[in-house]
């Protein structure tokens, strides 16, 4: 039995595939994300592109594929080999990234932006220029990309380049935009109050209240233990944190009143917040939206993320007179200036000043 892949043009190219019916060939083909049923033709139909047509021949591997002479079959066996040739390159990175220690995180930012790279490159990396570099990294910039993501984006091209295709270096020197600096966003102690009061569900609210209570990343909160609470001492240790680093930090009475009632309910075993499954903790995205959910029940028109919580818990010390050395410590900064971005957000100082407004009206 045989697959028909038609060609028809139109305003937009599209593709026809025709085929007997089974139960199998429509569950292969519903695998797709761009596929849809066209009722008047009894076709289904994909996107005319090289890409769409290399998909469709491995979903059917096993099957007579019978494509219409109108296809580009030389364009599109070029595209198959660099498919596989792209896939062991980005094993091959991956390798690479896991030997050096870079994080779970990192890896995966550093692979998606390569891939992203040589996506829209469409070239073998060997023949990629100089300038070619240049161009893909302003048109992020002017895509409106942060210089945070642009610079990650040069960072994983020069890794390709460097420990993976072993290339030449020197070509790589291209100059990074500026840092950006921009000031985090910060929770008032009301807001985070009622943040934590409107959440319900027992473990929603056990999460969001560690987060802030020890100032952690999310990345942390959701890979906690119960072997890391040493109540005895009022600590939470950190294992592994950014950097791979350990730390400990606060452990608040409050957050273990929490977490005592939220440990009798749930009983959790080899993480502390699993997922559905568990034996697998639960996702940073989850913890993410659960914090967006909370923000709209306690009426907060804010754009922020769960990160703002640990944001908070650092100026919220400063502000009550902790050393900045010590929040440097409890938030594993490697260096002082990043910790520093607290005293620009911090209301400490500021509040003393009086507005010149103040005192032109003072007697009226």
């Amino acid at each position: 039995m045989s697959i028909y892949l038609n060609c028809e043009k139109g305003n937009t190219k599209e593709l026809f595939v025709y085929f007997s019916y089974t139960k199998e060939r429509v569950k292969q083909i519903k695998t797709m994300s761009m596929r849809k049923w066209n009722q008047e033709k009894r076709a289904w139909v994909i996107p005319y592109s090289i890409e769409a047509i290399a998909e469709l021949k491995k979903i059917f591997a096993n099957e007579t594929l019978i494509i219409d002479p109108q296809i580009n079959l030389e364009e599109l066996n070029q595209y198959l080999n660099w498919e596989m040739s792209r896939q062991q390159m980005m094993d091959s990175m991956e390798q690479q990234l896991i030997l050096k220690g870079y994080s779970d995180k990192t890896r995966k930012a550093y692979l998606g932006h390569v891939c992203r790279f040589l996506y829209d490159m469409k070239k073998d990396p060997n023949t990629i220029t100089r300038d070619d570099i240049r161009k893909y990294l302003i048109a992020q910039i002017e895509g409106r990309k942060s210089h945070a993501y642009v610079n990650q984006a040069l960072s994983s091209i020069k890794f390709l380049y460097k420990y993976v295709l072993v290339h030449n270096y020197n070509f790589l020197d291209i100059p990074r935009p500026k840092k950006e600096h921009k000031l985090p966003q910060v929770l008032s102690q009301g807001e985070v109050s009622r943040i934590l009061s409107v959440v319900k569900n027992l473990k929603h609210k056990a999460i969001l209240t560690v987060t802030y209570s020890s100032g952690l990343r999310v990345s942390e909160v959701v890979r906690l233990t119960l072997s890391d609470f040493q109540t005895d001492r009022k600590l939470l240790r950190i294992k592994q944190g950014k950097g791979k680093k350990d730390r400990y930090t606060l452990l608040s009475d409050k957050a273990m009143e929490v977490l005592d009632q939220y440990i009798i309910a749930y009983k959790p075993r080899k993480w502390l917040f699993s997922g559905e499954d568990p034996e697998t903790h639960i996702s940073e995205r989850t913890v993410q939206a659960i914090f967006k959910k909370a923000l709209e029940k306690a009426g907060i028109n804010k754009d922020l993320s769960v990160h703002s919580l640990r944001h908070s818990f650092a100026t919220h010390l400063l502000e009550a007179g902790t050393d900045l050395r010590y929040i440097q410590e409890l938030l594993g900064h490697k260096s002082s200036k990043t910790t520093e971005i607290y005293t620009h957000v911090s209301n400490k100082d500021l509040a003393k000043i009086q507005s010149p407004l103040d005192r032109i009206w003072k007697d009226d």
